[in-house]
């Protein structure tokens, strides 16, 4: 895989210029998992300016998953036997992974959000192991996931989830336990060693102290114990009184708003425009994030408004930040999904989170509390194999289930003026550029594609009019027999080529 370096040179200016084809799949790419030919079709022509509040505002106003009837459950819920309580909890997990997979595919920003911020404020499920702590923590992500970062921090920090995870639970008054502590500055608000010592997180895991009381039954919701919370002074980023929880998150705030505001803008920014935000040179990239973070504290650290001012931005749409991110498995899959426009069902879904775990991405266990680090990691001699047979794998489920719904993805993409073509060229360069960012990168590879879609099935002479009365030719796009075989071998090519795993 190439290695990109970002040579980004545009600004935060506003991109005024109508968008294309090229910028419309790209702003769908990026802000969710990609989109159907009607849907980029629809925002073709549309502002950035329009378009992008709208898509925040539809974010804004989604509502989260309704809670499942076992949300409440504690252990004394489920069967005494304890293989039958297994069973029972795969089944929910797989309910609740269903679900959440296609609030994924149907919600464009508020779950590619939500999803960023489960790699950020990383629990996994395998250590907490308790289906209600999940669920209250995917609701948590999905309500604050355009919200206010503030409380965002506040809100993640006291879910049983995160509480379980990183030893919240055992954080006694007389015996503190530092490692949430450590994470708040370290992976959530600051960044490694920026703005904060080793005495402040002793300090602070003690003002965090006495959210301990479990209940009497397993996998209840973690409340607070004012017995165990530690009531001494405390000094925390230089503020000396006896602080506890909620005063933490204020301190943390008021003092180190300008550190907060850049680690965050830095993480968005290299999610959401280049894995690589510094260079040996500098770059721009540091004045992007500058000019973010100005936003988000300006805005009392409220999150759509970066979103709003980076996604209409011409450092945005410019050209350099167009396919140089690699897809991560969510986006292969889900991107085929959204982007091919197959009919697919709850069975689908749990194939895409099954073979996104496959490839190194595993629905609600992040690889540890780091979070997975994206881009060049997805990519390796295995997960690219996996890639390209599990890819494979889709295709022919969905060419098995309906083929003609491969002309129709065909004809959708040359559009209403080609859907009769006699020109395969037409065709597949169509679906070339609905398939990747830019195009194929030579000549030579778009005539391997163009091989590839010219079956031995269909003479070459039957796409040439000359030998048949009339100048018809044999070979039509909207009627021929082949067309949708043709398009099936096709995308199974397009899907190994290396212009196929970026966004």
């Amino acid at each position: 895989m190439e290695y990109f370096i970002n040579c980004n040179s545009s600004t935060l200016a506003p991109y005024t210029t109508p968008l294309d084809e090229l910028r419309a799949a790209h702003l769908y790419r990026r802000l969710g998992f990609s989109a159907s030919v009607q849907t980029i079709n629809a925002a073709v022509g549309q502002t950035a300016n329009t378009l992008v509040d709208n898509l925040v505002d539809q974010a804004l106003a989604a509502a989260p998953i309704p809670p499942p009837a076992w949300a409440d459950w504690t252990d004394a819920n489920y069967p005494d036997d304890d293989d039958l309580a297994r069973q029972l909890r795969r089944a929910q997990t797989e309910e609740f992974s269903i679900a959440y997979g296609n609030q994924l595919l149907d919600n464009n920003l508020r779950d590619r959000m939500s999803f960023f911020w489960s790699n950020h404020f990383v629990t996994e499920l395998d250590v907490y192991n308790c289906n209600q702590f999940l669920y209250y923590y995917i609701n948590c992500l999905q309500r604050n996931a355009l919200g206010n970062f503030k409380t965002f921090v506040s809100e993640i920090g006291l879910t049983s989830a995160m509480l379980y995870y990183l030893d919240g639970v055992r954080n006694r008054g007389n015996n503190p336990n530092e490692n949430y502590a450590r994470e708040l500055y370290e992976l959530f608000t600051l960044g490694e060693g920026n703005g904060y010592t080793e005495e402040d997180i002793i300090e602070t895991s003690k003002a965090l102290s006495g959210y301990t009381e479990r209940g009497e039954e397993g996998c209840t919701q973690v409340t607070f114990d004012p017995t165990e919370f530690n009531t001494d002074n405390k000094t925390i980023l230089g503020q000396t009184g006896n602080w506890g929880y909620d005063d933490v998150i204020d301190i943390l705030f008021n003092q180190r708003p300008n550190q907060i505001a850049w680690f965050i803008c830095k993480k968005l920014y290299e999610f959401f425009i280049h894995p690589d935000s510094t260079d040996d040179d500098g770059g721009i990239a540091p004045q992007i994030i500058d000019g973010l973070a100005q936003t988000f504290i300006a805005n009392n650290f409220e999150i759509a408004p970066v979103l709003r001012q980076l996604f209409k931005s011409q450092h945005f749409f410019d050209d350099t930040a167009i396919g140089v991110i690699i897809k991560s498995p969510f986006d292969l899959y889900m991107g085929m999904l959204k982007e091919t426009g197959f009919a697919y069902d709850d069975s689908t879904v749990i194939n895409v989170i099954d073979a996104s775990r496959l490839i190194g991405q595993e629905l609600f266990d992040p690889f540890d509390v780091a979070g997975w680090q994206r881009d060049r990691q997805w990519i390796n001699t295995n997960f690219i194999i996996g890639r390209w047979l599990t890819a494979e794998v889709f295709l022919e489920r969905f060419f098995q289930a309906n083929p003609e719904q491969f002309r129709t993805l065909a004809m959708d993409a040359v559009g209403p003026a080609d859907s009769s073509t006699s020109n395969p060229e037409i065709v597949v360069r169509a679906l070339v550029n609905k398939f990747t960012p830019k195009g194929l990168l030579t000549d030579a590879d778009f005539q391997r594609a163009l091989d590839a879609f010219k079956i031995d099935d269909v003479p070459n002479e039957y796409y040439s009019p000359d030998h048949v009365p009339g100048g018809l030719s044999l070979w039509v796009l909207s009627v021929s027999m082949e067309v949708p075989t043709q398009v099936y071998i096709l995308l199974r090519h397009l899907s190994r080529e290396p212009e196929f795993q970026l966004k």
